[in-house]
């Protein structure tokens, strides 16, 4: 017999949505289909296979406080804030049907007086504008969907975080793609996270002919749960979010008084695999302190300076200091 679960968070911290989501993925039982309704606060969530380095303004996004948060699934970089409602749908592998769950969002929508249609296998539309997005993910025993549904989001702050420089990096990971997308209260200003996630639950107990207690979860619930709190830790992680990304190259090229230099970074894992340096500068043994105290660096601007700036005692200061600067443009 068919079971329903139906989760809120009362918390708005993304590691830990997407580590309760993933545990609710992970224990479901075979009978139970699971809603999961969440938002999260300013962050930008990228994709299982994206490069942070390529999809985000990361210096801007660490000065505003918004933080990088990696998923499980595939598909591209979304910028997440309060205005922004998630939902999760869990299922057995054997009853999973995407379609259904669109339609209990498209129905959930029509209670504020808002067309919205199912466009491709990914989007919600409403006057051909985008507001939700999905992405899946299955395996032999169960599956889930997941999106987002923008409600009154801060839209004009997403290209402060996702305006990267397309030439910059020659990235083997999977690149976002610009839409047009609205808010939904350009069509139903009265519309709310909490009513929309009552109209949700409402629609998923009809389609189903059930219902279910509605669970409201904290983090001092879930921290208990040691799985999960594992979970939220590897999320919160830096090897996750940055580590993770695929292999990339990253070319850096300056000009100074001592001379011209171009470094050749070769990332893999978010650290600094090999560098290769083209330099038409008098110092050997400065080039060859760059080649052995680089590789192994994570690729991150803090690492890089404190292994530069602790390795260079005997060599110029200057030239070290213009090195720090050239890669921290790169990084601004």
């Amino acid at each position: 017999m068919t079971e329903l679960k139906v989760f809120t968070a009362e918390h708005n911290d993304p590691w830990f949505n997407l580590a309760t989501e993933d545990w609710l993925f992970k224990t479901a039982l075979p009978n139970q289909h699971i809603l999961f309704l969440w938002r999260n606060k300013p962050c930008i969530v990228i994709g299982r296979f994206q490069n942070p380095w390529n999809e985000c303004n990361l210096p801007a996004m660490e000065k505003a406080g918004v933080v990088l948060a990696r998923r499980q699934s595939g598909g591209g970089a979304v910028y997440h804030d309060l205005g922004n409602t998630n939902f999760t749908f869990i299922s057995p592998a054997a009853d999973y049907d995407i379609d259904r769950n669109f339609t209990i969002i498209t129905k959930s929508l029509k209670e504020f007086g808002i067309d919205a249609v199912q466009s491709g296998r990914n989007d919600i539309l409403v006057a051909d504008k985008k507001v939700s997005g999905s992405a899946f993910r299955k395996t032999s025993k169960r599956a889930f969907h997941h999106g987002t549904l923008l409600i009154n989001s801060e839209m004009e702050k997403m290209p402060n975080y996702l305006t990267p420089d397309k030439d910059k990096l020659k990235s083997k990971g999977i690149r976002s793609v610009a839409s047009r997308v609205a808010n939904l209260t350009e069509f139903a200003p009265e519309l709310t996270h909490d009513s929309l996630c009552d109209a949700i639950v409402k629609t998923f107990f009809t389609t189903y002919g059930q219902t279910a207690e509605i669970e409201d979860l904290s983090i001092e619930r879930l921290s208990k749960i040691e799985p999960l709190y594992k979970k939220y830790q590897s999320y919160a992680d830096w090897k996750w979010r940055f580590g993770s990304t695929p292999q990339f190259a990253h070319p850096i090229k300056g000009r100074f008084r001592w001379g011209g230099i171009t470094l050749d970074f070769d990332v893999q894992n978010g650290s600094i695999e090999s560098l290769t340096i083209f330099s038409d500068a008098l110092s050997v043994e400065f080039i060859e302190f760059l080649q052995s105290v680089l590789p192994g660096t994570p690729y991150a601007l803090e690492a890089i300076t404190n292994v530069l700036k602790q390795g260079s005692k005997t060599l110029p200061p200057e030239m070290i200091g213009d090195v720090i600067s050239l890669i921290a443009k790169e990084f601004a």
